[in-house]
């Protein structure tokens, strides 16, 4: 690299650096707790809400101080690699890199093709990653032969009893009813078919038909309201009757 530019790109850096370093030893104001800030003896008896203002405010200058920190780190290693003989080439294939890019950003370390993607801070809790993807360890539905209750379900449970979600803001736009303002809230509960919802037997199963029950249900109800069940009213007799010839047989046992 011509001695000269390389004198612009080290005097740009030394400027960054210094006023990184005011800014960082500053801390942004935050060495003084919010208490002091605010002129209140705790902040225990106040609503969240009452702070929001503030808590925003404390959040920004930290993001702002780690993002200084990481920047004052790469231009030492800047000028570290410009003792070295090394500043200006790719750390990943050693190409030299354009001086457009060193004049935007003088500690870049790789060439435009070879730049990191962004990526969300490393610095966040552990624990997230357990929650990725949505139930994390405890969505069990993807697995062969799952039929079990798992997190998903838990969720469908708290889900239905109501969220700060409104029929405007579901994903479907065809929902009008907060009744279906959750996750397969049309997915049967407690049942497979919709018959069990109407006819069921009791611990000791089918053993004739007096053992066969029948509830008026939500699902019978809707059953009901959308004409399916005119004309399906039948005695056991009239039932077999017309199964027989069906299924082929002389006689039901």
């Amino acid at each position: 690299m011509d001695p000269k530019m390389l004198a612009s790109f080290r005097e740009k850096l030394l400027a960054q650096k210094k006023e990184l370093e005011d800014r960082v030893q500053d801390h942004y104001g935050m060495r003084e707790p919010m208490t002091t800030s605010l002129q209140e003896f705790s902040m225990y008896d106040n609503h969240p809400a009452d702070i929001g203002s503030e808590l925003f405010e404390r959040e920004k200058d930290l993001a702002l101080d780690s993002l200084d920190r990481e920047t004052l780190k790469e231009i030492e290693q800047a000028l570290t690699r410009m003792e070295e003989g090394t500043y200006g080439l790719c750390t990943v294939c050693g190409e030299p890199i354009p001086a457009e890019r060193l004049e935007a950003l003088p500690q870049a370390q790789t060439c435009k093709e070879h730049a990191p993607a962004p990526h969300v801070n490393e610095s966040r809790s552990i624990e997230e990653e357990f929650l990725q993807p949505p139930f994390g360890r405890t969505s069990l539905d993807e697995k062969e032969g799952q039929n079990g209750f798992d997190g998903e379900d838990a969720w469908q449970i708290v889900e239905s009893w109501g969220t700060s979600s409104t029929p405007f803001s579901f994903q479907d736009s065809d929902k009008a009813d907060y009744g279906e303002m959750y996750i397969e809230s049309d997915e049967p509960d407690g049942y497979v078919e919709a018959v069990e919802e109407i006819g069921y037997t009791d611990i000791d199963g089918y053993h004739g038909p007096d053992s066969v029950h029948f509830m008026r249900s939500e699902t019978y109800e809707d059953y009901m309201h959308k004409g399916e069940g005119k004309g399906n009213f039948l005695s056991y007799d009239e039932y077999e009757s017309q199964n027989e010839p069906r299924e082929g047989r002389d006689g039901v046992e």
